[in-house]
């Protein structure tokens, strides 16, 4: 009895396995390149804001309601699919996501109308809402604990590479045609390729250990320990147990019990994501729109928010470094505000260009050492009958934000000016880090429970 209870489990065994890009690397680029799409997909709503408003003859503050529609999409998709992730497996979620956001963009390029595109976006962004807490739970739950921090952050620089190709594919085709219809009819057919390759994923390991599918997830780890070339060693795994079922009420119940497991850490996730992600929307959606009130053509504003979007793999290689170092929340409280303060900064040399897209491209390293260190700490907060969901709902209060965020600034950017308002941004950033600090823990080399 003694030497059996001394045998690790199953859990253990997975997130002690040897890094191989031929197993665990192939899941961090399939699930990577769904998030590049989130990213395309987010950034070409600052995009599209000129370019329908024109063709349709819409005021901004009205053409805005597409990028609004998009992001409750969105915000609606990360509880939903986060909640399926952890009730029916991650595998699923992580297919269909990509399939449904495939064919509302394809509606969306079809549509007749503004009310009809704005309700395709809508519908798109539910889709591509469970990219991230869905792949984040994926991947991580693959990935050994020693390579998670480094692996997770890297998995947010093909968020800048998704940004980067939507302003840079959509300068390219408006040279030569104002057919928006075209820019979101290229981002479909990668689309659809990644979502049928990711039908051959295998399902999460540590998902099938805590639902109690024993032979289900000794075939997974098996074949893991065989194909990293690990010793085999034995180990246990709990027996088959009663598990909730996907129902109407699921989200609500899983909603209650990542309050219940932690009102402070979660609290903490939602208050970090609101407010970093509403300074990273507010540039990506706006950002166009301001380099072209100060005098750019509106193809060299695509292409300069391009750079800055562009400048993020940087900002994520610098994480990547410094996360296992410094820890989470160090990082966090330092990046998360500079980078808001930067943007008061742009917005106060707009008279001198070339000053101010040197501002630009700084904003575009420092936030993207926050973004991708912040998905990294709250995905490891909750366990793994929670993180789907409570990564979900910390994203969904975010999307929430950064959708009406956005329609709201534009209102208010001719009232109080864009200086004043980023500096509200960076003081509401300010106060969630605070916040952190006090009320949850650092997950610095923690194993996954």
């Amino acid at each position: 009895m003694n030497e059996f209870r001394k045998l690790p489990s199953g859990e253990q065994i997975v997130q002690g396995l040897p890094w191989k890009w031929s197993v665990q690397g192939t899941i961090f680029i399939i699930g990577g390149l769904g998030f590049m799409f989130d990213a395309w997909d987010v950034t070409l709503n600052g995009v599209l804001i000129p370019l329908v408003a024109h063709e349709w003859g819409l005021e901004r503050t009205t053409a805005a309601w597409l990028g609004t529609a998009n992001l409750i999409g969105m915000a609606l998709g990360a509880f939903v699919w986060g909640t399926i992730a952890d009730r029916i497996g991650r595998k699923k979620a992580f297919t269909w996501t990509l399939l449904i956001f495939s064919i509302f963009t394809v509606a969306g390029a079809l549509a007749p109308g503004f009310g009809w595109f704005v309700a395709f976006r809508f519908l798109a962004g539910v889709g591509l809402g469970g990219c991230i807490p869905v792949d984040y739970a994926l991947v991580g739950e693959f990935t050994p604990s020693k390579h998670r921090g480094r692996v997770l952050t890297a998995m947010d620089g093909w968020w800048p590479v998704g940004a980067a190709l939507a302003f840079f594919i959509s300068a390219a085709i408006q040279t030569s045609t104002d057919n928006w219809r075209l820019i979101l009819a290229v981002m479909v057919l990668p689309a659809f390729m990644v979502f049928w390759i990711r039908r051959g994923v295998p399902e999460s390991p540590l998902f099938l250990v805590r639902q109690g599918r024993r032979e289900e997830a000794a075939l997974v780890i098996d074949d893991l320990v065989r194909r990293t070339g690990a010793v085999p060693t034995p180990y246990t795994l709990p027996e088959a147990k009663d598990v909730p079922k996907l129902s109407a009420g699921s989200w609500w119940q899983q909603l209650a019990a990542v309050w219940r497991f932690n009102w402070k850490i979660t609290l903490t996730a939602w208050l970090l994501f609101l407010t970093i992600l509403l300074v990273y929307y507010l540039a990506l959606t706006w950002m166009p729109s301001i380099l072209a009130d100060a005098g750019m053509a509106q193809s060299t504003a695509f292409f300069m928010t391009a750079i800055m979007a562009l400048m993020g793999l940087l900002g994520v290689g610098i994480a990547a470094v410094l996360v296992e170092r410094t820890g989470r929340k160090w990082l966090l409280a330092i990046t998360g505000p500079l980078s808001a303060l930067i943007l008061v900064i742009v917005a106060l040399t707009l008279n001198a260009p070339s000053l101010a897209i040197g501002w630009l491209l700084a904003f575009g390293v420092v936030v993207q050492i926050a973004i991708p260190v912040l998905y990294t700490y709250v995905s490891e907060l909750y366990p793994t009958e929670f993180r789907g969901s409570g990564f979900g709902w910390a994203s969904t209060f975010s999307r929430l934000g950064a959708g009406f965020g956005p329609l709201l600034f534009a209102w208010l950017w001719p009232v109080f000016g864009l200086a004043n308002l980023f500096l509200v941004a960076g003081a509401l950033v300010l106060g969630a880090v605070v916040f952190m600090a006090f009320a949850a823990p650092e997950t610095k080399g923690r194993q996954l429970d």
